[in-house]
């Protein structure tokens, strides 16, 4: 098999001055091939980068004037999700809080610092966030507390608090209008309607007895679709939530833990998988071996190796045939 440096002159890299965890494509339709990356430094004080990339001459530009202190490295980082250049440019950013930031073109500004806990000074960590595509105005949280939270960033309060997992929940993803899901320190894949907050669908758990679910991402293209990753798992879990409990099938050729995966934006049938092993993995969950009734292994078809153990992954929801992925200090674009 062929990783897609073999099949096409397609890898391009940019050395950032510190560590590389999170990544966010741009989706403003006049900032085409722009990424924010947010480094992973043990210091309270951590960094957030724009870069450009530009694909006719393979370059990459940063502005110094473009890029802000952190508090904590970021836990995740998203643009405004739309490509209408009548919205506010923005980005969010997730850790101790979640903040919105607004880019000029000479600096970037915090626009507002959105607290939850109006009792206290102190915040429970927030571990990730969605900003919901089909309701732009609405932005959902999940933090270390058992809480989902989804704000109204308009009115800069909170929409909704729920409380449904029994320990910490680590990645939350919205599904479609009013409807998202999220993973916790409990095991569980629940499913919620904020139409009915009183209850909640699980809709799978982790056959590893006390094993975490870290990792979710809801397919935005096909949502009968959930993608998931357990705790030091090689294994990437497909959910059809039609037919719940029972995975739709596993993708387990990582040889170690899989720390992210990003659904392909508008075609909905491919998923890209990275982990510590330093393997980027692509495949067709919907193709001709979408199912594997032989009992044997789905393979993926393309891979890519990297140097290094590989943290996180984003599908670029403008440019299809671009994935960004991090490991090191370095952001990596391959066109697939």
């Amino acid at each position: 098999m062929q990783s897609p440096v073999e099949r096409k002159p397609g890898v391009y890299t940019y050395v950032a001055q510190w560590p590389v965890y999170s990544i966010a494509w741009s989706l403003r339709s006049d900032k085409n091939y722009r990424l924010a990356i947010g480094s992973f430094l043990e210091d309270y004080s951590n960094k957030v980068e724009l870069v450009h990339f530009n694909p006719d001459t393979s370059d990459f530009t940063t502005d110094s004037r473009l890029f802000f202190d952190h508090p904590y490295a970021p836990t995740n980082l998203m643009f405004f999700p739309s490509p209408e250049t009548s919205n506010p440019d923005l980005i969010a950013t997730s850790g101790d809080y979640l903040r919105l930031w607004e880019i000029h073109e000479d600096r970037i500004q915090l626009k507002s610092l959105l607290n939850g806990n109006k009792t206290s000074e102190f915040n429970s960590a927030i571990t990730s966030f969605d900003w919901a595509e089909v309701d732009t105005g609405r932005v959902a949280t999940a933090s270390v507390d058992t809480t989902c939270t989804v704000w109204d960033i308009e009115r800069e309060a909170v929409d909704s608090q729920l409380v449904a997992h029994d320990k910490e929940v680590y990645d939350i993803s919205w599904g479609g209008f009013n409807v998202f899901a999220s993973v916790s320190g409990d095991g569980s894949v629940r499913v919620f309607d904020l139409r009915d907050k009183e209850r909640s669908t699980i809709i799978y758990e982790n056959p590893i007895q006390d094993s975490p679910l870290l990792r979710l991402e809801w397919n935005k293209f096909d949502s009968r679709f959930i993608a998931t990753v357990g705790m030091d798992s090689n294994k990437v879990v497909i959910i059809d939530i039609r037919f719940p409990t029972t995975p739709l099938m596993e993708l387990c050729k990582h040889k170690g833990s899989v720390n992210a995966i990003s659904w392909s934006p508008r075609i909905g049938r491919h998923l890209c998988s990275v982990g510590d092993d330093s393997r980027a993995l692509i495949w067709d969950v919907v193709g001709p071996n979408f199912r594997s009734d032989n009992g044997g292994e789905i393979e993926p078809e393309m891979w890519y190796g990297s140097t290094a153990e590989i943290n996180h992954v984003r599908w670029s929801p403008v440019e299809l045939q671009w994935i960004g992925i991090a490991f090191l200090n370095r952001l990596q674009l391959l066109k697939v």
